[in-house]
């Protein structure tokens, strides 16, 4: 999971039809695996690496 770096975890929801029928369905965080600086390898989301890159360039 996206744990190690923030608290991000799977949200749950209803799937809709046009019926309005409901059927419980899972959005999970979209994970990317990256090689940070110091060669360590982690599981971090799309938009922690945006954040990250943009303070990078910043700096």
């Amino acid at each position: 999971m996206a744990k190690k770096i923030t608290s991000k975890k799977p949200l749950a929801g209803n799937r809709r039809s046009h019926a309005c029928n409901a059927t419980r369905r899972v959005q999970k965080p979209n994970l990317q695996k990256v090689t940070l600086d110091n060669g360590e390898s982690v599981r971090m989301t799309a938009r922690e690496l945006r954040t990250l890159n943009k303070a990078s360039k910043n700096a």
